[in-house]
């Protein structure tokens, strides 16, 4: 009897740590390196285990197998109290996060089915906030991601970085100046989403094209081509994207100005363009929060550059125009519904010029 009793025992234990084993499989860390991680926009890195980047809307996608997960991710933290909010997006599914401190674990993904996951990461906030290095993954195993083919990039101030697009957590007029910045929810990556294409946003809150806002002492052209777009730091690699479209939306910040110093200025813009993506499609915007004054103006000069190009023998230049000025966010900026309108409108024209 005590040795059946042994037996039933011994048995219960092991059936015991055997369905345990099952139940919570091993967790492990994948670092920034790994192959699984796909990077898109302007990243410096010169430590590929700590990929460094500054500008809004870089994003990091894989897929990733398990229950849980674990993102680990540090600040600059300028200043000694910035932080930068991040957008988690899960199987469609976006959380907005801030960091709170120089190192961070964040438990991103919890109580999920055993099968596999899609997981994009996207810095919100701008290059002014300081930078993001990602460090890796907790979770049972990563899946390579599906990229889309189709790749656009866009050129532009705070409309385009994503200021004062989100007020959900912070009502505008509180908090710090960057708690309303939502790069996710841009026309630019609403554009990119609903085309299926990669985005990139090149953009800055206050920059303008011959004149910027707010005593920045930067204009766009002196920071194109560098992967921290607040100064003239590390140049960046045009290889790492090539965009099928390239959208400019400036002039909101440089106000009304002589239109041949203006449209110089963008023709020279566009010829740097050119120079970096010899088989884009550059499309010049009107800017969507401009008042009526500005945009008659925006467009009349717009009109010119275009011909101008066009007649030099580049056809791949174009513009559109958006329906009217959009204010409802924080500081006159478009608000997060007014940028899916945005991107509606900017999405049926990319379409009909690139027959996607």
């Amino acid at each position: 009897m005590k040795n059946s009793l042994r037996i039933v025992l011994f048995a219960f234990v092991a059936f015991t740590i055997s369905t345990a084993g099952k139940a919570s499989p091993r967790v492990k860390l994948f670092t920034a390196d790994d192959e699984h991680f796909k990077y898109t926009g302007r990243v410096d890195f010169a430590d590929p285990q700590k990929p460094k980047f500054w500008s809004p809307g870089v994003y990091i996608t894989t897929r990733f197998k398990g229950p849980t997960c674990e993102l680990l991710i540090n600040d600059e933290e300028m200043y000694g109290k910035t932080h930068n909010y991040i957008q988690v997006v899960i199987d469609g599914k976006a959380l907005r996060i801030q960091t709170t401190g120089k190192t961070n674990s964040i438990q991103i993904g919890k109580g999920l089915s055993k099968g596999g996951h899609t997981l994009l990461i996207c810095k919100d906030t701008e290059s002014g906030m300081g930078y993001l290095e990602f460090v890796g993954l907790r979770c049972e195993k990563l899946l390579m991601p599906d990229e889309p083919k189709r790749t656009i990039e866009y050129i532009g101030d705070s409309i385009t970085a994503g200021a004062g697009v989100d007020a959900s957590t912070v009502p505008c007029g509180k908090g710090q100046w960057y708690d309303q910045h939502n790069a996710y929810l841009t026309y630019g990556a609403r554009t990119s989403r609903a085309l299926n294409a990669k985005w990139q946003l090149t953009a800055v809150a206050g920059i303008g094209l011959v004149h910027s806002c707010c005593e920045m002492n930067i204009l766009l052209p002196q920071v194109y081509d560098k992967v921290y777009l607040r100064s003239d730091s590390i140049k960046y690699n045009f290889k790492q994207y090539q965009p099928d479209v390239v959208t400019i939306c400036l002039g909101q910040n440089d106000g009304r100005q002589d239109s041949v110093k203006f449209c110089s200025e963008y023709v020279r813009l566009i010829d740097t363009i050119r120079s970096k993506y010899a088989n884009a499609d550059i499309v010049c915007l009107s800017s969507p929060m401009a008042n009526q004054q500005l945009t008659t103006v925006l467009q009349r000069y717009l009109t010119g550059v275009v011909q101008a190009v066009n007649k030099r023998g580049d056809s791949k230049v174009s513009k559109f125009f958006f329906s009217r000025s959009f204010n409802s966010g924080c500081d006159n900026h478009p608000d997060a519904n007014e940028h899916e309108i945005i991107a509606e409108e900017l999405t049926g024209y990319i379409k009909k010029l690139k027959h996607w």
